[in-house]
């Protein structure tokens, strides 16, 4: 008689190895054999190091015993010792932990798998390489299981942010530096922009503030520089910056075409981050300034029928402006510099970005500072690293202390600046804005036929519808102070001697 067969005791099939696209065994991307060949190549000869020591770190290794020899092969080297198995065999054994890195056998092995001659920083750039990928799956992982978190002290928007913060921690830490540059590649750079400045007749080789004077003494505003232009309220700071924004957006901007022909082209592209001022009451103090309207009587309503047809011719002139408004209130760096990328990339171009003001903002999330002298610290910091990141000035307002209303002159200093001597440590250019006849029309005397109300009017007189900007530092060149004429009821600037026939901007 034949015995069924049990399917429970059926033999069961021959084990079958996951295939490796398989998602459920997906490994950490790691290349173990070009780790022990690079090693080895450094301990057959130390030079290897001096071609990947600046961008590769130990903690770009996968294998744990792997980032504790390169580790050891710095330390050695830095103190001018010879990295080799025999050292590095004392210098663990010192430390008790030979063991850990395999053995002195291991360190011989890794000796013996050097290959000759190799493209040592093309290894080195894989490791890296693969490092970053292994960050960017734990990054992932993090942002999955923390979206999951019930904690409602983190918003969603919080978690993005905090996400993008490490992402971008992630792409500039450890990255390849950009090291020793031949003095002819310097000089051709040099000479590049000295052909650009006298090709535009000795003015100014950066982005234009719109004002003669000022482009003079600053050469316009530099790329990659972090210009900051402080002032107590109510001297126009938010106005001038408009001005500036404005004036950028419109000029016209000279380019090489394809053939290196100079050609005309519209304004520069400008990105405001107001997180004071709507996006609306932004534009609406930019139509009047350009209508010759009172902003506040615009919204109010409170305009002629000629008026409004000026409003409205203005508007048209303004429509085709590269000028973009974001008005994201209590923005942190990391999300400004995420919106000005997106707006490069969409656009093609971003040549300047002006930030109403520092003490508005607010640390990337997730960081917490000790103290709000920190936290400005931070926010100036990572402007001036957005600046030199996309490669364009960032004019960035800050309030100063109130220290200034307590002495009886009251032009600012480099001392008065709030909160931080950080920002100006990390500014470029540090200009003030200050207004006499602000402070001069608040001390009228009562008695109107006296000799000190005589006095008082000839002050003002002199000082009525001026603006000292006073450049306070600039790395790049001179200090000093320049004039504008400025008219307080469509908060607008102009540079002074067109004004002298008139009070009226034009």
């Amino acid at each position: 008689m034949t015995a069924q067969a049990d399917p429970w005791f059926a033999e069961e099939p021959p084990f079958e190895a996951p295939p490796d696209d398989d998602p459920a065994y997906r490994q950490l991307p790691a290349n173990l054999e070009i780790e022990m060949v690079l090693l080895g190549a450094i301990l057959v000869d130390n030079r290897v190091f001096e071609q990947v020591g600046d961008f590769l770190e130990a903690d770009h290794f996968f294998d744990a015993s792997h980032r504790r020899i390169y580790d050891a092969i710095r330390r050695v080297t830095e103190r001018g010792g010879q990295a080799s198995p025999a050292t590095l065999r004392d210098h663990f054994q010192q430390q008790d932990r030979l063991a850990d890195v395999g053995g002195p056998r291991y360190l011989a092995e890794l000796a013996a798998s050097a290959i000759g001659v190799i493209d040592a920083v093309a290894f080195g750039r894989q490791i890296y390489e693969l490092h970053l990928r292994r960050a960017l799956i734990s990054i992932g992982g993090d942002v999955v299981n923390e979206a999951y978190d019930s904690d409602l002290e983190l918003t969603a928007a919080g978690r993005i942010e905090k996400a993008e913060h490490r992402l971008f921690e992630l792409a500039t830490t450890g990255a390849e530096q950009t090291g020793f540059r031949p003095f002819t590649d310097t000089l051709a750079s040099a000479l590049n922009m000295a052909e650009e400045a006298f090709q535009n007749e000795g003015e100014f080789v950066g982005v234009t503030t719109g004002f003669r004077d000022l482009d003079r003494k600053l050469g316009g505003l530099q790329r990659s520089d972090l210009v900051v232009l402080a002032g107590r309220p109510g001297m126009g700071k938010t106005a001038l910056a408009t001005n500036i924004a404005f004036s950028a957006a419109q000029a016209r901007v000279r380019e090489e075409d394809e053939d290196g022909v100079l050609r005309e082209v519209d304004g520069y592209t400008v990105a405001f981050f107001s997180l004071e001022m709507s996006a609306e009451q932004l534009a609406m103090r930019i139509l009047g300034e350009q209508a010759k309207v009172s902003s506040d009587e615009i919204r109010r309503g409170r305009i002629s029928h000629n008026q409004f047809q000026d409003v409205v011719e203005a508007s048209k002139t303004l429509e085709n402006l590269k000028l973009y408004i974001d008005d994201t209130p209590a923005i942190s760096v990391s999300q400004l510099r995420t919106r000005a990328r997106r707006l490069l990339r969409s656009h093609g171009r971003l040549d300047m970005i002006v930030v109403d003001y520092i003490q508005l903002m607010q640390p990337g999330a997730g960081r917490r500072p000790e103290n709000r002298v920190q936290e400005v610290s931070e926010i100036t910091r990572g402007l001036k690293t957005v600046a030199k990141e996309l490669n364009l000035p960032i004019l960035a307002l800050s309030q100063l202390s109130r220290a200034v209303e307590q002495r009886e002159d009251k032009r600012p200093h480099l001392a008065d600046l709030r909160e931080s001597g950080s920002i100006e440590q990390d500014a470029d250019v540090v200009m003030f804005i200050y207004r006499e006849e602000y402070y001069l029309e608040r001390q009228e005397p009562e008695d109107l036929n006296s000799d000190k109300h005589r006095e008082w009017q000839e002050k003002m007189e002199r000082v009525h519808n001026l603006a000292d900007v006073i450049v306070a530092k600039q790395r790049h060149g001179p200090t000093g102070k320049i004039e504008l004429f400025f008219e307080g009821r469509f908060t607008r600037f102009a540079d002074l001697e067109t004004m002298r026939d008139g009070d009226v901007p034009v």
